[in-house]
């Protein structure tokens, strides 16, 4: 796993979410309850840009349909049969940084 500070982005406790790009990939950053999650930016259901969107019991909504999704597992609502990508984060004395795994790292990781 290679891990990515995020540009132009201070850790503090207040909501948010916020559009970035980390490695070529947009991502959502969602600081909610005093956590931030990271998950792919794109609904997968119609496209939505989830940074549009807003947060609610732990699930961003898609501010185009309302379809939701979990911010810990990325899974949508009962129903809806898909999910976003979730990225893991650490917020270090120097920023906030998202880790995300290459293809072929998942592929190698799949066979051990």
């Amino acid at each position: 796993m290679t891990w990515y500070k995020v540009p132009d982005l201070q850790y503090n406790t207040n909501p948010f979410i916020k559009k970035v790009k980390i490695n070529g990939k947009g991502i959502c950053l969602v600081g909610y309850e005093g956590t931030i999650y990271a998950i792919s930016s794109t609904c997968p259901h119609a496209g939505g840009e989830l940074s549009g969107g807003w947060c609610r019991d732990g699930r961003i909504i898609c501010p185009i349909h309302r379809y939701s999704y979990n911010l810990n597992t990325g899974r949508g609502d009962p129903g809806q049969n898909d999910y976003v990508d979730t990225y893991p984060v650490e917020v270090r004395e120097d920023g906030i940084y998202v880790g995300m795994t290459s293809f072929l790292e998942r592929v190698r990781n799949a066979f051990k």
